[in-house]
């Protein structure tokens, strides 16, 4: 079984090339939370990186799973350029489980996190040029149910970055944040978003609508944004500012082989 996270579907489009070459099923990771999966015997985690950490998220799904500690788990991240502390960190969160994880390995992608918000990551395409080769090698040794480690260190920074009070501030600064004048309730951040942490609310828009008019419905973050910013890059309205950046059509960002439709339906 391969379980998932994905905001953009770059993690989305790894796991579903691994499922196919693997003959495994392909599962969200929220999905398979609470679900037996003792039966399984091998167990793939495919997931990107935020700031170097794992997404802020996943460890109390992870620490859900009902695993086999006979089953092979492996782990396969997708990142800008550097996986920081994620592994390390699921490798403990396993740990604790019981649970040991078999084998390790990153995908570089483009760099569409909310730290790096207000660049483009269309522009950053040409890393795919090299996801066939390393896909390549990862399914090789999967296959072989190879025992290595790659990208498994520890980094200061990013156990820093991850410490809950930092992690906090930096959810509540760098977490999208809806724009009123723009948003106009077509629900596709409520049906896109991975965590259910977007609802539409009554609300009259301040600036596109006189006071006298009838309320409309709104976009309302809550409190459990795990900073995955599928929100942000679907919205067909640009409609959220992130890292204080305005959404920008053509700095949206979905990985090509994913269409919208595959990140919606959960």
């Amino acid at each position: 079984m391969i379980l998932y996270f994905s905001g953009t579907g770059n993690s989305l489009a790894v796991a579903r090339q691994l499922a196919e070459q693997l003959n495994e099923r392909l599962m969200p990771l929220i999905e398979a939370t609470g679900m037996d999966l003792t039966d399984e015997q091998r167990i793939g985690l495919v997931f990107p990186t935020y700031d170097f950490n794992l997404p802020p998220a996943l460890p109390e799904l992870i620490s859900k799973l009902n695993i086999s500690p006979r089953s092979y788990v492996f782990t396969v991240v997708t990142c800008g350029s550097m996986a920081g502390n994620c592994i390390w960190v699921l490798r403990r969160i396993l740990r604790e489980k019981g649970i040991g994880l078999a084998y390790s390995h990153k995908v570089s992608v483009p760099d569409n996190s909310a730290l790096a918000f207000g660049r483009n990551p269309n522009n950053q395409l040409k890393k795919f040029e090299r996801v066939p080769a390393r896909m390549n090698e990862i399914i090789r040794e999967l296959q072989a149910e190879s025992h290595t480690l790659h990208y498994s260190w520890f980094s200061l920074l990013s156990w820093l970055l991850g410490r809950p009070a930092i992690e906090k501030g930096m959810i509540h600064c760098l977490g999208p944040k809806v724009n009123p004048d723009k948003c106009i309730g077509c629900n596709t951040c409520v049906r896109v978003c991975p965590m259910e942490n977007i609802s539409l609310v009554e609300s009259r828009k301040t600036k596109d609508r006189p006071s006298d008019s009838k309320s409309a419905p709104l976009a309302q973050t809550g409190d459990n944004c795990t900073v995955c910013l599928a929100c942000v890059h679907a919205c067909p309205q640009q409609a959220f500012i992130t890292n204080g950046h305005q959404t920008l059509k053509e700095r949206q960002y979905r990985n090509p082989d994913i269409k919208l439709k595959d990140l919606i339906k959960r």
